[in-house]
């Protein structure tokens, strides 16, 4: 059975449909999103839970209580309350590396189950853990586990995908992170009500849930195409998988694509050393730009902090955390309309909107919080509840332009032969300047203060700047032919055009 969506053949398109087979597969796979997005609402909103900081960050806790003379932008800041965040990351860089060799050797499917597993057990220990290093332990399981899953998930979903409708289906992963952190932010509402101070062991350990789901479900899903003829000579099992998974038998075309762009990459032994090549520079400099900008939009300032924050303008513990179940729902709700259009008006055009729309509301808070906020006291109610809507306002733009297109960009521009060492150095990228952003806000909020708003707004202005001018149009274009878009570009053209001069001129 299918869906009537037909991705038809010509124009560098492919035959086939959009099959039930696929919506499925990639339904289970984009759990990997969920479990990223459950802990990022979650590690956000136990931070201001009191029972927890009085447990395992007493110093904060007594700042938060006691301390009157501190001031409103320092209550929050402990190197050792942001490394129960950060840890994560640094255990997410490094098991990113180990997944780039499992997924190309292995295939997707172990690395998405080894996430899986990795952050079940991370959350159990999260939820049993009766002192600081136990929790942090935790927290670098968890790591593992998102380090396996953001570097097979969104190849995966790629793969699977058919040409025409790959941004939706991509964009499913960030609309997963969404819809995790979304739950996370419903369940530490709830968990925060429970007397006895031990609702946020529930919310730990509720991360459970979805990486049971992952963990099971992973047993189950097949393997894409693309790795079956990269890990296996057997083209027919490839073939039939591939008529399955596009709903038509007229699959020769792309089956040839692919066995091609394989063919090639079985001849690269060291993809790390093959990708700094000149003919491979505008992917090193989308695997690496892409990510980091992404991370300087400020968004990890609302995602780990957002609760904290709307404390720090004098929100009770309760409505910090009902404001952030409404951002929740907002980043998920502007990531599905990301997903219905990103295939039509392109990547570039949602970047830019989104863009401008991050940037005004940044100018704007920032603002706010510089004229009305001090050192001490409060901002009044109709100011706070405007800093609400502006950060809603600013989590809509990057729910539709730099949430998911930067997770879909990357994983699409990537030839079969770099393409598990890109999707690793993108994640690595993303992992890096998380850390560095998580470990370094609330120390960056107590010294610039509102400034802080304007240092993420300067950087918007670079990026949105940076996909005018570098970043080609790739919808609709097959990833085995998306080398082309850089062969077309106005810049890249002269740089890649170049490289394959001195192929022919050597191949002569």
């Amino acid at each position: 059975m299918a869906v009537a969506l037909a991705v038809t053949g010509g124009g560098g398109q492919y035959n086939g449909r959009m099959t039930w087979f696929v919506v499925l597969s990639c339904m289970m796979a984009a759990m990997g999103g969920v479990i990223f997005g459950y802990d990022i609402g979650i590690s956000g909103g136990v931070t201001s839970m009191e029972p927890f900081l009085k447990k395992f960050f007493p110093e904060v806790y007594r700042k938060m209580k006691v301390d009157t003379k501190i001031s409103n932008y320092c209550k929050f800041d402990s190197q050792l309350l942001t490394s129960f965040t950060s840890s994560l990351y640094i255990a997410g860089l490094v098991a990113t590396f180990f997944a780039s060799s499992v997924t190309k050797v292995f295939g997707r499917k172990p690395s998405i189950l080894t996430g899986g597993a990795a952050f079940l057990a991370g959350s159990a220990l999260g939820g049993a853990a009766f002192n600081v290093y136990m929790l942090i332990f935790g927290r670098i399981l968890l790591g593992i586990g998102v380090g396996f899953a953001n570097q097979s998930v969104p190849l995966y979903l790629s793969e699977m995908a058919p040409p025409r409708y790959r941004g939706a289906i991509n964009n499913g992963f960030q609309f997963s992170i969404g819809i995790g952190a979304l739950v996370a932010n419903l369940i530490n509402f709830g968990t925060e009500k429970i007397e006895g101070g031990w609702g946020w062991r529930i919310s730990l350990a509720m991360a459970g849930v979805p990486a049971s789901i992952l963990t099971l479900g992973a047993l189950f899903l097949p393997e894409t195409p693309s790795s079956l003829i990269q890990s296996s000579s057997d083209h027919d099992k490839a073939k039939q998988l591939l008529q399955r998974v596009r709903g038509t038998t007229d699959v020769e075309a792309e089956l040839e694509d692919l066995i091609k762009a394989s063919s090639i990459s079985k001849t690269i032994k060291h993809p790390f050393k093959k990708i700094i090549q000149r003919k491979y520079r505008p992917q090193l400099v989308m695997a690496i730009a892409i990510p980091f900008f992404q991370k300087v939009t400020g968004i990890n300032v609302i995602a780990f902090y957002a609760t904290l924050l709307f404390r720090t303008i004098g929100i009770g513990e309760s409505a910090s955390l009902l404001s952030s179940v409404v951002t929740g729902v907002i980043g998920a709700g502007s990531t599905f309309i990301s997903m219905l259009i990103v295939d039509k008006f392109g990547r570039r055009a949602l970047f830019m909107v989104g863009g401008i729309q991050m940037l005004i509301s940044q100018i704007l808070i920032g603002g706010i919080m510089a004229t009305q906020l001090g050192d001490h006291g409060t901002v009044s109610q109709g100011y706070a509840y405007l800093i609400i809507i502006l950060i809603c306002i600013y989590v809509a733009g990057f729910g539709w332009s730099w949430g998911p297109l930067g997770w879909l960009v990357p994983s699409e521009i990537y030839q079969l032969e770099i393409r598990s060492a890109g999707q690793s150095i993108t994640v690595a990228v993303s992992f890096i300047f998380t850390f560095i952003v998580a470990q370094t806000f609330l120390s960056m909020l107590c010294h610039l203060k509102a400034g802080i708003f304007f240092f993420f707004g300067g950087w918007v202005i670079v990026m949105t700047a940076f996909v005018y001018y570098l970043l080609p149009e790739t919808k609709n274009v097959p990833i085995e032919q998306m080398e082309n878009v850089w062969k077309e570009h106005w810049f890249w053209a002269g740089i890649v055009g170049e490289e394959d001069e001195k192929i022919k001129i050597q191949g002569v």
